[in-house]
């Protein structure tokens, strides 16, 4: 649902492939060589927003049977090497959408060519008309759907690590405008400062943001760039 077309991958838009992706014939995670986070970080915090109706398309996406995060296991390691570090500082991630079947990316699409549907506008594209999010917010092709790419957020916690509280970013997830930008000049200082720490602590545990999102984030390099999956989440 990013920027990206079919002959574009990574998070800076640098051409790597002139091929198109192959659809994987995994039929389960096993075979796609996914886990769930939680089987490595069983108390990871999660709000998967596609498996609910509080999302940009205003219902549950097709593909997300269960609000479970899977991913392919490099990635998955990654993240929690990320989640341990930021415990350390009582901080904690949150995450809202990890492997994205291709069945999902479509009805991406079908909900963007249908013009008549505008109940979520106020909340994810007040500023745009939705003719212009298909092409520049939401493509055919989704880099979540190769199995290393996460949406999330990090929270602050307190000195017992009991209650934890997401930081202020600027804008919500999936909020289609240039506000969301990583390096807005439209964030505060104190919202900037937070999209920076997310940063940081992703980068450090060997991931790449997507500078016009602040809450993307795709393990570098991928473990399969040029292969994505349609295995249904549940």
């Amino acid at each position: 649902m990013k920027r990206w077309s079919w002959l574009v991958i990574g998070l800076t838009a640098t051409v790597l492939h002139a091929q198109q992706p192959t659809l994987s014939p995994a039929q389960s995670m096993t075979e796609a060589g996914m886990i769930d986070i939680r089987s490595l970080v069983p108390d990871i915090a999660e709000n998967m927003r596609y498996a609910g109706s509080d999302n940009f398309v205003g219902t549950p996406v097709d593909g997300y049977g269960a609000a479970r995060c899977y991913l392919l296991r490099p990635a998955a390691e990654a993240l929690a090497n990320a989640e341990r570090a930021l415990r350390r500082e009582h901080k904690r991630l949150l995450l809202w959408d990890c492997y994205r079947p291709a069945r999902a990316v479509r009805h991406f699409v079908r909900w963007a060519d249908d013009l008549a549907d505008q109940r979520t506008r106020a909340a994810h594209y007040p500023n745009l008309d939705k003719r212009a999010l298909l092409g520049d917010y939401i493509a055919p092709v989704s880099g979540h759907s190769r199995g290393a790419t996460i949406d999330l957020t990090v929270m602050q916690c307190d000195a017992e690590d009991r209650h934890c509280r997401p930081l202020a970013m600027g804008t919500d997830f999936d909020f289609f405008d240039p506000k969301a930008n990583t390096d807005s000049p439209k964030a505060t200082p104190a919202e900037h400062t937070h999209r920076l720490q997310l940063r940081a602590a992703m980068e450090r545990a060997g991931f790449r943001n997507y500078p016009m999102e602040w809450w993307h984030y795709t393990l570098s390099p991928e473990p399969s760039p040029n292969l994505i999956f349609d295995v249904p989440i549940h």
